[in-house]
């Protein structure tokens, strides 16, 4: 009876615990696979498919649907204004909106940019929203400021894409720039500084951090230029890393399962078209004019280098010396453009090269992340190049091309067998979520996107750069 009552005690509180752990919304959280979500809509073209239609301001963050409502970030351009909001999620009416008064905005890309990019996350209590000219905000889900912790700018003339993420009592921030790149754990309820643990090696990336469970204990799992890297929760301590990613990596780790897929590439990596840097000796030869051992703007004819010296001078003095070139030398000499299946076999120090599963080089997108559910890999690019895999194996099953061509910004979502893709010119198209291809529908909204579609139960919510909508 002792006996019994210890497992029905054990079992209960087990029980509990699970009940109590809260729900996290953020970037990816679901991996872009909705469970829940039921009789989505075939076409979207159909009148009686939306629901609601909201104008809204330009950003690029992912809707979070949290506790009925949405959340989402916006910028208004001219009224030079970062705003969070949060709408009715049966109605799409606006119930608050909260202005962050930034002094500075960071910069940004003038074409595909936002300085309000940033995904917010969600405890089902309160919302934590990021900006890169700002820093990290909490609020309560009626939009009354709980406590903020201020950042930024970062020196990047792209800004911050990062997303904040959460696991336990904290929240999880990456910041990835030209210099003093970190990664920081604050605490949810009082927005202090848990942890902060440099990482000296990164340049600039725009990746989101991701949670993996390995070995009975939980790990973040961040991408940076080069390397993916896995800290320890509690304390920020590197864990492990391995390299061969690309220069630049903005797409999400995604976890199935045992194993961990990274996407990366960045232009300059590709074979054949690889973008190198000529040694500083040599550079000196040819271009050090006035002989002062550093080489100026206007002394470099190498537009590789031009367009890219902003973020080489990293002391912006104006010149660049021999420390500052050979650290990105050594990045463009490095950097591999890659899908890897990894599944680590160590807890500690660098991976060996036998936990890469498979290796897959076509069809790598810049910007999204790629989706894994039912044993199939989606992966989208520039031009609607859509790649299936089969994801034990890495073996193509498809290389198709969807109705929107152009950029690729959002990723990939799923829900009720359908898979979801948005262009940046305003495409969305739903396939089928086989592995023989089959697209069922495309809508052209006119609109731009930026931001990935999010799904609920039997709706998915599309944003564009002038609406959120409600099919």
């Amino acid at each position: 009876m002792r006996t019994l009552a210890l497992v029905l005690c054990s079992t209960i509180a087990a029980l509990a615990a699970t009940a109590a752990e809260p729900a996290f919304k953020y970037f990816r959280s679901d991996s872009g696979i909705s469970a829940t979500s039921a009789h989505l809509p075939e076409d979207l073209n159909s009148a009686s498919a939306l629901h609601w239609r909201v104008a809204m301001d330009a950003g690029q963050s992912t809707p979070i649907i949290c506790s009925g409502k949405i959340f989402l970030t916006t910028w208004n351009r001219s009224a030079q204004q970062l705003a969070t909001v949060a709408l009715d999620q049966q109605t799409g009416k606006v119930l608050w909106k909260q202005i962050p008064l930034a002094p500075k905005i960071e910069a940004y890309h003038p074409q595909t940019g936002s300085p309000a990019p940033a995904t917010p996350a969600c405890d089902g209590e309160h919302l934590y929203v990021f900006f890169g000219s700002y820093g990290l905000i909490c609020y309560d889900l009626d939009g009354k400021k709980v406590w903020e912790n201020r950042m930024g700018p970062f020196r990047d003339e792209y800004g911050a894409g990062s997303s904040p993420i959460l696991i336990q009592d904290k929240v999880i921030l990456s910041q990835d720039h030209d210099i003093d790149s970190f990664v920081m754990a604050i605490d949810r309820s009082s927005g202090k500084t848990l942890w902060k643990t440099a990482r000296p090696d990164a340049v600039r990336s725009y990746s989101t951090p991701v949670v993996w469970s390995h070995n009975g204990r939980k790990e973040l799992l961040v991408a940076g230029a080069l390397e993916l890297a896995s800290y320890d929760p509690q304390s920020g301590e590197k864990l492990w890393s391995t390299h061969g990613l690309a220069r630049i990596v903005i797409p999400v780790p995604v976890v199935s399962g045992d194993t961990i897929y990274m996407a990366s590439w960045a232009p300059g990596g590709d074979m054949g078209k690889r973008i190198a840097l000529d040694s500083w000796k040599t550079a000196l030869v040819k271009w050090d004019k006035n002989r002062d051992g550093k080489l100026a703007p206007a002394e470099i004819e190498d537009n590789n280098v031009l367009e890219r010296f902003s973020r080489m001078d990293l002391d912006q003095s104006g010149t660049l010396d021999e420390s500052e070139w050979n650290r990105h030398a050594d990045v463009f000499r490095r950097a591999e453009n890659a899908l890897l299946a990894l599944k680590p076999s160590s807890a500690r120090g660098e991976l060996s090269s036998g936990d890469v599963v498979w290796k897959y080089t076509h069809g790598v997108p810049y910007v999204s992340t790629a989706l894994v559910h039912n044993g199939i890999l989606w992966m989208v690019k520039e031009g609607g190049i859509v790649t299936k895999l089969d994801a034990a194996t890495g073996k193509l099953l498809q290389e198709e091309r969807l109705p929107g061509i152009g950029g690729y910004y959002a990723s990939p979502v799923s829900g009720d067998r359908k898979v979801f893709f948005a262009s940046e010119q305003g495409v969305v198209t739903a396939t089928v979520e086989e592995r023989d291809w089959k697209v069922i529908s495309s809508r052209t909204f006119h609109e731009k996107i930026y931001a990935t579609p999010a799904i609920d139960g039997g709706h998915i919510y599309i944003r564009t750069e002038k609406a959120l909508y409600c099919f």
